[in-house]
């Protein structure tokens, strides 16, 4: 990638700090299959101290720690409700029928939120034509959804349903905190919420690996024999873990920067003549439609000027701002926008 292309693609293609760099460096590791690399215990107890969790399991990605805890709160023939949006049904490659053997409900949710209202009529009853539904997954923030969040007070409901409905509720944290930044809330509520939650940290965090899955010691335990079947496994971890420490001691605070930057990005898009809307802009993401032509036609000529971003359909497009885009990039990324 040329250097001096503006990068919205993803906050996955951040590079370490040099802090960060510094601190994957001179981090003290063992071999974390045997328990023995103290970088990793570090930022396992840090995360659920933080989420008011139990235990946590060290893994290299979002993807995995979403697949391990499907798998730890499904059996065969079991079914998962989600939204149609959510990551673990669109971007994990059908892994919860691979790995988990389990069926998928999807719901139609306001940009990938759902309620108990959505919910509760497509919990299946006990019958024998019909899968077992015993898990619901969310997805905070949501990726399709344009960085759309859900509050503690839209999950408690959600949690008191699955509770006398008698289903976990996992949740994907993909960029939780963005969400925890955006709303304001208390990340320690969520404990009390889930019986899993996966924070990775390598999107708005800067973090170049890891995602982190949360749980109680009974799930953490049958997740990390599950992570060994996996190939999950690692041994001198604590190198990518420390950059995961850092990234939570220094870099959580500066993301209501990212959501400065895709509100004016956003601000900028909705004034031209080539956009026909763009989706609020809550945290770090921002969705727009095309009015004209095809998304790909309008990716395609932002890159000739210098910034480059992706489709997220024929006609909409996504950009994503992140801790390697400073204030003056985002500058120039509104002048290539106007003046498209």
């Amino acid at each position: 990638m040329n250097s001096s292309f503006l990068d919205f693609r993803s906050d996955t293609v951040t590079k370490p700090t040099a802090g960060m760099l510094d601190a994957m460096m001179s981090a003290k590791v063992g071999d974390d299959v045997f328990g023995e690399d103290e970088t990793v215990q570090k930022l396992e107890n840090k995360l659920a101290a933080t989420f008011n969790m139990e235990a946590g399991l060290f893994c290299p990605s979002g993807t995995m720690t979403n697949q391990i805890g499907i798998k730890c709160f499904t059996q065969p023939m079991d079914e998962v409700i989600c939204d149609q949006t959510a990551h673990v049904y669109r971007y994990e490659i059908g892994g919860i029928a691979y790995h988990s053997a389990a069926s998928v409900r999807l719901l139609y949710g306001e940009r990938g939120i759902l309620t108990p209202e959505l919910i509760e009529p497509e919990i299946n009853e006990d019958n024998i034509h019909y899968p077992n539904s015993s898990l619901v997954v969310l997805e905070n923030t949501v990726n399709k959804g344009g960085g759309s969040c859900y509050t503690l007070a839209q999950i408690a409901p959600i949690h008191h349903l699955c509770n006398i409905k008698g289903l976990k509720l996992h949740l994907d944290g993909a960029r939780i905190f963005n969400a925890l930044v955006a709303t304001g809330d208390d990340a320690h509520g969520y404990g009390k919420y889930f019986d899993g939650i996966s924070v990775c940290l390598s999107k708005g965090l800067g973090a170049p690996v890891g995602s982190v899955l949360l749980g109680s010691k009974e799930t953490i335990k049958k997740a990390r024999k599950i992570r060994k079947a996996f190939g999950g496994g690692m041994r001198q971890a604590g190198f990518l873990a420390a950059a995961g420490n850092y990234a939570l001691d220094h870099h959580v605070e500066r993301l209501k920067d990212d959501h400065k930057h895709a509100k004016a990005l956003a601000d900028a898009l909705i004034s031209t003549n080539y956009v026909l809307s763009v989706m609020p802009v809550e945290t770090n993401i921002v969705v727009f439609e095309v009015a004209k032509g095809t998304a790909e036609q309008v990716v395609n000529r932002l890159k000739e000027k210098g910034l480059h971003c992706n489709t997220t359909s024929a006609s909409t497009v996504r950009l994503v701002t992140h801790l390697d885009l400073s204030p003056a990039m985002i500058d120039q990324a509104v002048e290539i926008i106007l003046h498209l």
